[in-house]
């Protein structure tokens, strides 16, 4: 197995469980190419079960009730148990769903399914609850090329140099992709080797081989290269440069990388770089991600280039990227998790009695809708994570939330479009304290 050390290298608990013989039902969730259907194989060898798998996007109640009928057959006449394995898990209603239940608490079957959807909100919550998630990521580079380099040989053919890594860099993670893209350029390494009267001599697949693979997308990056127009991308459209910014998105694109990839780059960096200031950017970055999805290349290109140049000429604020690593550094330091019991849940019988609620104060009924009460832990009242600045619209919410602290929320607000007071000094355009 190639790739998801955290599950399959010795002493990981996944592992642990396959050599021990003793499987429990699970779920494999990660993106497409992960090699989840691998590892459910891999798995039920190791651990001596009999692999049987169905696909939830063509089989129906029938198909489970008959491969349930088999598995207790194998047991009762062999003894040997059953993993089940149960392609795309969440496609199954819940009908199907409820089928496995009994069959997996009774140990008639290991129920392993597969899934690229978040199973919290797409799979039967009682089953969920029956079922170990595992969690698989996508692959790394070095583990796409040492990937692409064993497909090479069982393919009985060799990679010129750097094809490895142009395979990688391409894939985005995915380990099909990958292999995908090296198949069709084997063929046409073959045909090319056969064209020139060199039908038995070793076939070697070139750079040229994978980028007709690729739609005739230009595949020059190495490694280095990759990552330095990445940089230079997300850079410029931070230091809000357009120019530099639309430029290097092309530079990426014409050097093979996915339209998928540069999208999500955008929708990371909304919240990222420009954040507050301006919230609908991760509006407009995660609509140009589906629109990605939806047109696909080179259409998407116009999508892209309206998504880099306007979030390029976007204010900027990192506030949420400080505040959220000041929360977590708060967290890790030390910090309280004991809840303001004005602020625990007071719904169920006998909350009142532990005090739960009790002084909360519910902003709505407020003419502001503010009211001044404690929400940190007591320890850690007072405590400051949240830095703004005055670009774009946060400066324009800080001011309103500031005026409501100075006031306690009774003073009438500003009369919209009026001049701020110069005499203000968040108005001045130096940073917020």
């Amino acid at each position: 197995m190639v790739g998801q050390a955290h599950l399959t290298a010795p002493g990981a608990a996944l592992r642990r469980l396959a050599e021990s013989g003793r499987l429990g039902s699970s779920i494999l969730w990660g993106p497409p190419g992960t090699g989840k259907t691998s590892l459910a194989r891999i798995v039920a060898e190791a651990a001596g079960y009999e692999m049987e798998g169905i696909s939830a996007v063509s089989a129906g109640v029938r198909e489970v009730r008959e491969a349930l009928e088999r598995s207790r057959q194998r047991l009762a006449e062999r003894g040997v148990r059953t993993a089940l394995f149960i392609d795309e898990v969440h496609r199954f209603n819940k009908s199907q769903q409820d089928l496995l239940l009994p069959a997996s608490e009774t140990g008639a079957i290991v129920l392993i399914g597969a899934t690229t959807e978040n199973p919290f909100f797409e799979v039967n919550a009682a089953l969920m609850s029956r079922c170990t998630l595992w969690r698989l990521t996508a692959l790394r580079d070095e583990d796409l090329e040492e990937l692409c380099r064993r497909g090479a040989v069982l393919r009985g053919v060799k990679l010129g140099e750097g094809v490895a890594s142009a395979l990688a860099i391409t894939a985005e993670g995915d380990a099909r992709a990958a292999l995908t893209t090296l198949d069709t350029a084997v063929v046409l390494a073959q045909g090319e080797s056969e064209g020139e009267g060199e039908g038995d001599g070793e076939v070697v697949v070139t750079r040229e081989h994978v980028t007709l693979a690729r739609d005739g997308r230009l595949v020059h990056q190495s490694r280095d290269t990759h990552y330095d127009q990445i940089s230079a991308f997300i850079k410029s459209v931070r230091g809000s440069d357009p120019d530099a910014a639309l430029y290097w998105m092309v530079a990426l694109l014409e050097a093979g990388e996915s339209a998928r990839f540069v999208a999500r780059r955008l929708v990371i960096l909304a919240s990222e770089d420009i954040g507050v200031a301006d919230s609908s950017a991760l509006v407009l970055a995660q609509a140009a991600a589906q629109a990605v999805e939806f047109v696909g290349l080179p259409e998407a290109r116009l999508t892209l280039a309206h998504a880099t140049l306007a979030l390029a000429l976007a204010p900027k604020s990192n506030s949420a990227t400080r505040a959220l690593a000041a929360a977590q550094r708060a967290l890790r330091e030390g910090g309280s998790t004991d809840v303001p019991a004005s602020l625990r849940d007071a719904h169920y019988r006998g909350a009142a009695s532990l005090g739960h609620g009790l002084g909360y104060q519910y902003p709505h009924d407020a003419p502001s809708g503010w009211v001044d009460q404690q929400y940190l832990p007591d320890a850690l009242n007072g405590l400051t994570l949240y830095e703004p600045t005055v670009h774009g619209d946060e400066g324009t919410l800080v001011r309103e939330w500031r005026r409501r602290q100075s006031t306690g929320g009774n003073a009438p607000a500003p009369p919209t479009g009026d001049p701020v007071d110069s005499s203000d000094p968040d108005a001045s355009g130096s940073p917020v304290e």
